[in-house]
């Protein structure tokens, strides 16, 4: 019995290093789409969630202009969701991570060629992460990353866009 004990014990002692490195992925929301949701900042405070996905840029891809759509939260064409700048840093600041998630159940999406995948990832990159654009749709805040909720089309170029958001730096990818 002392044996089978002091094998358990040394095997614990081995694996321990292991669980204390590894972490869990955390427990993600998505926020946009319910005009009745409450807050960005409400959500963060809860201390619920460490991923916050900012649903959805609903159109974009094969020629589309790009659409965010916040679902009764703030109308992103006429620059009224900038005000969600202070909320996303808010977010940020508590540890949570913030991304745009693409597509959507609803959206109008696809991607036609290597090259308009390519295109989409640049215009997300200048208008939601470290890039640069006059029309940032949520202000000066800086996302983390982008979650792929892709629900219909074909599956070409995902990919192209996956691998062209990555090289341009530290940027988080998540998939629905």
């Amino acid at each position: 019995a002392a044996h089978k004990i002091t094998t358990a014990l040394s095997v614990i002692f081995l694996l321990a290093p292991i669980f204390q490195s590894s972490h869990a992925a955390g427990i993600a929301i998505y926020w946009g789409q319910n005009g009745n949701e409450g807050s960005l900042s409400f959500t963060c405070s809860t201390g619920n969630y460490q991923f916050v996905n900012i649903a959805f840029l609903s159109s974009f891809g094969s020629g589309r202009t790009p659409v965010l759509n916040l679902a009764g939260h703030c109308n992103p064409s006429n620059n009224g969701c900038a005000f969600l700048s202070s909320q996303i840093k808010a977010c940020q600041s508590r540890g949570i991570k913030v991304l745009l998630s693409i597509g959507g159940g609803a959206g109008s999406y696809s991607l036609s060629s290597a090259d308009d995948a390519r295109q989409v990832a640049n215009f997300i990159w200048n208008n939601f992460l470290g890039g640069r654009s006059r029309s940032r749709p949520l202000g000066d805040a800086v996302l983390d990353g982008v979650d792929f909720d892709i629900e219909s089309g074909s599956g070409k170029f995902w990919d192209v866009l996956a691998r062209q958001l990555k090289g341009f730096g530290r940027v988080l990818l998540a998939a629905a």
